[in-house]
C-alpha cells in the first residue's frame, strides 16, 4: 500500500467525484484549515451536532443505543460539555475507490486543546458523509467550529482491488447522510 499525493486526490475528486464538495487548496483565512494538502485532505465539520447528555440516566449500549441520549443542535459553534462528546458529520461526501482504504486523523489544533476526533477507516467501496466523534477530554467546556477543518483523511492505495468491497457486502453505513447513530 502506498499513500496518495495531492495530484492523485485532486484527479479522483475531479473525475470520479471522490470528494464533494472539493476544495483544491488549503484554506486558512482565520479558520481551522481545510482542503487539499500534500498527502491528504482536511475535511470540514458540518453545522449539525448531536451533543451527548445523560439526562435520562441511560446506559450507553452499542447494540441498543438510546437516541434520547443526545440533544440536537444546528449551530456555527458547538459547545462540548466537560468530559463528554458530540457526534457530527463532514461537509464533504466521500466515494472511496475499490482499491483504496482511507484513514482519518484529528487536526493538531483540536488535539492541542484536548479535543480528540475519532473516525473508523473508510473501507473500499464505501460512500457517504463521515460521522465524526469529538471527545472533550478536559474538565472545561470546549468549542467546535462548523464549516472549518476537523480532521485529515489519508488515502492508502492497495496493490490490487479488494475481492469484496463495503458496497458488495451492503454495509450498514453505506450512503449515510448527516449524523448516523450506531446500527446493528
Amino acid at each position: 500500500m502506498s499513500i496518495q499525493s495531492d495530484r492523485w486526490i485532486r484527479e479522483q475528486a475531479q473525475t470520479a467525484g471522490m470528494i464533494e464538495p472539493f476544495v483544491e487548496a488549503q484554506r486558512r483565512d482565520g479558520c481551522i484549515s481545510y482542503g487539499l494538502s500534500s498527502y491528504g485532505y482536511d475535511a470540514r465539520v458540518a453545522d449539525e451536532f448531536k451533543i451527548f447528555t445523560n439526562v435520562d440516566s441511560a446506559v450507553v449500549d452499542p447494540k441498543d443505543f438510546a437516541a434520547n441520549s443526545f440533544v440536537d443542535r444546528k449551530t456555527d459553534i458547538c459547545i462540548i460539555p466537560p468530559n463528554s462528546f458530540v457526534l457530527a458529520h463532514t461537509v464533504e461526501y466521500f466515494r472511496v475507490p475499490r482499491d483504496v482504504l482511507v484513514i482519518c486523523l484529528g487536526k493538531s489544533t483540536y488535539a492541542r486543546c484536548g479535543i480528540i476526533v475519532n473516525v473508523t477507516p473508510l473501507e473500499p467501496g464505501w460512500e457517504g458523509h463521515v460521522t465524526l466523534e469529538f471527545s472533550n477530554t478536559t474538565p472545561l467546556p470546549a468549542k467546535i467550529y462548523a464549516n472549518e477543518g476537523a480532521c485529515q483523511f489519508l488515502f492508502l492505495k492497495g496493490e490490487e482491488a479488494c475481492e469484496v468491497s463495503y458496497a458488495d457486502r451492503a454495509g450498514k453505513y453505506m450512503h449515510q447522510r448527516g449524523v448516523t447513530l450506531p446500527r446493528l
